[in-house]
């Protein structure tokens, strides 16, 4: 298992701090350092700071720069190289390979201005300022190259995510299409059972006393298509659920009582509102009760998104025949003042004429905007009647 990188920057640092304080150690006792060992002490604390360029050249590289030149530039004071030379080739190898070349050509340049100060105080000789030159060279190039080789790498990796997520996407859509050819089959199927069972139920009410074994058989044929036409059901209905729907608990839908947690949802999100009940409540139909509800979440989000600082109103109504819902703000409704148009209010439309209720939206009475929805209690679907959307 392999070190986190600031773990093994720390471990090259002290491991190099411990090589090169050893052979100090050695020369001084030997005398073979020369003026390296003139002043132990200040030679010990350059060897110190030389290395901490290499512990945090990852995270602060600015800091690491300035140390580096700073150790680069005591170099005369002890008398020879300690552990800066190493730091600064590392620390040039790494503002190449993270940073940007510009960012890194001027982290580099003031790193050479440090060494070049270094040699001009101890009267370099030229090879000396040539082989500090390659060093430089060299250690900038293979940071750039490794810069270079990851950006490719990881170019290569997104273009595999996105040809990957492309492929699945392909797939689901060639799923879904497959799902929806099977579903219409179905449908016709399911379609062509209700027929026939309705054929026969009047057959059998028109035989049931002048010829009984006409009706049972007409019965018979009704139970059995019956049977048939809920197995089809269970088969469109597995055919239009999504996969990952299966392995979703089942929650209730939510309706007109779950009016309370939204509003408190939509004044968390920053947008007060007001919530009021007019007439007695009734028991509605799932389908009727889910209607409404999803009208007034898709107001309110569009309050949210459009309507900029302002606050909201969502009045229900119970009738007696019918159910009104009126969500009203007083933000800077609709562009140009006319009736706004988008996927959620086509998606109110098709749900409101589905159970033959009636929908307006656009500007309020006093400004703003205003969705009203009615929907009556038991009336067969029919064409929504005086939409305005």
């Amino acid at each position: 298992m392999s070190l986190p990188s600031w773990m093994a920057d720390v471990a090259l640092a002290v491991g190099l701090f411990a090589l090169f304080g050893l052979l100090l150690l050695v020369f001084a006792g030997t005398g073979a350092a020369g003026e390296l060992t003139r002043n132990i002490p200040l030679a010990v604390a350059v060897c110190a700071a030389g290395v901490v360029p290499i512990a945090v050249r990852r995270w602060v590289w600015v800091s690491a720069v300035a140390v580096a030149v700073v150790t680069v530039a005591a170099v005369p004071l002890v008398g020879g190289n300690t552990t800066e030379g190493i730091s600064i080739l590392i620390v040039i190898y790494t503002a190449a390979s993270r940073l940007r070349p510009t960012t890194a050509a001027g982290a580099v340049g003031i790193v050479v201005l440090g060494i070049a100060g270094a040699l001009v105080l101890s009267h370099a000789q030229p090879l000396v300022w040539a082989l500090n030159g390659l060093e430089v060279l060299i250690a900038f190039a293979v940071g750039s190259v490794r810069r270079t080789r990851l950006a490719f790498v990881s170019a290569l990796e997104q273009r595999a995510i996105a040809a990957e997520t492309t492929r699945e996407l392909t797939a689901r859509d060639a799923v879904m299409a497959e799902r929806q050819r099977i579903a219409r089959e179905l449908h016709d199927v399911v379609a062509h059972h209700i027929s026939v069972m309705g054929v026969m139920a009047a057959a059998a009410r028109r035989t049931l006393r002048a010829h009984p074994e006409v009706a049972d058989e007409a019965l018979t044929t009704i139970e059995e298509t019956g049977r048939a036409t809920l197995r089809e059901m269970r088969r469109l209905l597995d055919v239009l659920r999504d996969e990952q729907d299966t392995a979703l608990p089942t929650t209730p839908q939510p309706g007109l009582p779950g009016l309370e947690t939204l509003v408190g949802q939509v004044g968390e999100a920053g947008l007060a509102v007001q919530l009021t009940v007019e007439g007695e409540p009734v028991p509605l139909d799932s389908g009727v009760d889910l209607t409404l509800f999803r009208i007034v979440q898709e107001a309110l989000t569009n309050t949210l998104k459009h309507a900029g600082p302002t606050r909201a109103e969502v009045v229900v109504r119970y009738g007696l025949a019918d159910v009104e819902v009126v969500v009203t703000d007083r933000g800077k409704g609709p562009a140009g003042g006319g009736n706004a148009s988008g996927h959620g209010l086509v998606g109110m439309r098709e749900r409101v004429g589905l159970y033959a209720g009636s929908l307006y939206t656009g500007p309020g009475e006093d400004g703003g905007y205003t969705v009203r929805a009615t929907v009556p209690f038991d009336r067969p679907a029919a064409k929504t009647r005086g939409s305005r959307t």
